[in-house]
Formats: C-alpha cells, structure tokens, sequence
C-alpha cells in the first residue's frame, strides 16, 4: 500500500509533464514498478558423528528506483536514482525430517545511486527499443535477524533462540540488465528486463541470546553482544517500469 502511494502520484506527475512536444534525446524520467530477486537453494551436508543433514535457503529482493536521467548521445542515458530495498533471507536445517537450526535475517534499504543506460539500433518506426543498462546504488540499511537452535539429547537437551536489530548500516548493490522499452505513446513507454545483481550489506546490531536447558519453557540463561554482520549475495533479477521521455527545456 505505502509503495501504491508512492508511485501514483509520481506517474500522474510525470504524464501531465508530458504535454509539450517530445524530443527523443533529451531527458528520461521514470521508476521501477515491479523489480524482484529472489533465490534458492539447497546443501547436503554430512558429518560423521551426527549423520546426514540438509539445508535449504530462501531469500527474495524487491526494489523501487525513481529516477531521473539525461541523454549524452542519441543513445545513452546518464542518470541519477532512489534506491527503496527491503529483503529478506531463510536458511533452515534438517535431519531425519525435523528442523533443528533456523536462522532469519530481514533488511530494509535506502540510498541513492546512478546508473547508464544504452539504447540499440532498432527498426525504424519501431515501438520496441532494446537496451542494457548499468547500476550502482548506495545507502543506509536497517537489519532485524532471528532464529533458534536445537541442541544435545535426554537429559542434556537444549534450545537455543536469538534475536537482533539494528538502527542503522551501509549497503551497496551493482546490477547489470538488459531488456527492451515498449512504447504506448509518443512520450511514455514501459521497461521489461532481466539482469544480474550483486549485494553487499554490513550491519552493527545488538543481540540477545536466550537458552532453555531440558527445553521446558524456562529461561536459564540470557546473554546480550554487539554484533557486526556483513551479508553479500548474488542473484537473477526481473522486473518491469515505466519511463517518459521528456521534451528539451525552452530558455
């Protein structure tokens, strides 16, 4: 809902911008409306003295990037960008069917960046117009992680849980795509692409640390530490936004 909000007011802006006459080659304006990563997979993992384990990973990205940009040539864009980036990530372990480790880590993002976008030959009169474009995204990051930990067995079995958050952090993203612009008017057209994207986050949070012995529901022992997380990550995105293209300014 807040992202909905978000946007509508930034495209009717954008559409009613639009009335003068368009000159191709001088300003692209627009955001991304539906942009995703998301990631999965699976580890065998065995150990001799406890046996056969499995792990499986989820984790998805999804972005908002306004931006705003200037042709230097007929065909490429330079511009600048709002980089709104909330994400999440799960990996779970198993054994013998039952999960025995958890651990949950969920971000939020937001900073500024640049990006160059280059346009290719096209037919002529087409409405397609293929691209590939370059990006790079800076900013601050918040981060919330959780999780448990089943351990020992009879008499000497334990849980473990913990929990963090932090108010503050750095992240940086590149992301190379490519990807064609549909045009649904003399002024406006939509983006569709697919691309790689490259993640990197570091985070300073206080956690705490919770242990129930004989897991009876009491707390037996509590612990707190200041931890530093740094999380990198590699992914396949897609996803689809909308650019108008703006006449030239007058003096």
């Amino acid at each position: 809902m807040n992202i909905r909000l978000l946007v509508l007011p930034l495209f009717l802006f954008l559409s009613l911008a639009t009335l003068g006459q368009f000159q191709k080659g001088d300003r692209m304006v627009g955001a991304t409306i539906g942009s995703a990563v998301f990631n999965t997979g699976n580890a065998d993992i065995s150990v001799a003295s406890i046996g056969s384990n499995s792990s499986k990973t989820n984790s998805y990205t999804f972005n908002i990037n306004p931006s705003i940009g200037w042709f230097v040539t007929d065909q490429t864009v330079a511009g600048l960008s709002l980089n709104i980036n909330p994400a999440s990530q799960k990996t779970t372990y198993e054994q013998n069917g039952s999960t025995y480790q958890s651990d949950k880590s969920t971000n939020f993002n937001i900073g500024f960046g640049g990006f160059a976008r280059n346009y290719f030959p096209a037919k002529k009169n087409s409405s397609l117009l293929p691209f590939g474009q370059l990006s790079l995204n800076g900013g601050i990051s918040n981060l919330k992680t959780e999780g448990f930990f089943y351990g020992g067995s009879g008499a000497s079995a334990y849980k473990q849980t913990y929990s963090g958050n932090s108010s503050g952090g750095f992240y940086f993203n590149a992301s190379f795509s490519a990807g064609f612009t549909k045009l649904v008017s003399r002024y406006t057209g939509l983006d569709f692409y697919l691309g790689y994207n490259f993640a990197y986050n570091k985070n300073t949070f206080k956690r705490t640390t919770l242990r129930d012995d004989g897991i009876d529901g009491s707390i037996d022992t509590r612990a707190e530490n200041e931890t530093t997380t740094r999380f990198t990550n590699h992914g396949l995105m897609f996803g689809v936004g909308f650019q108008v293209f703006l006449a030239p300014r007058t003096k």
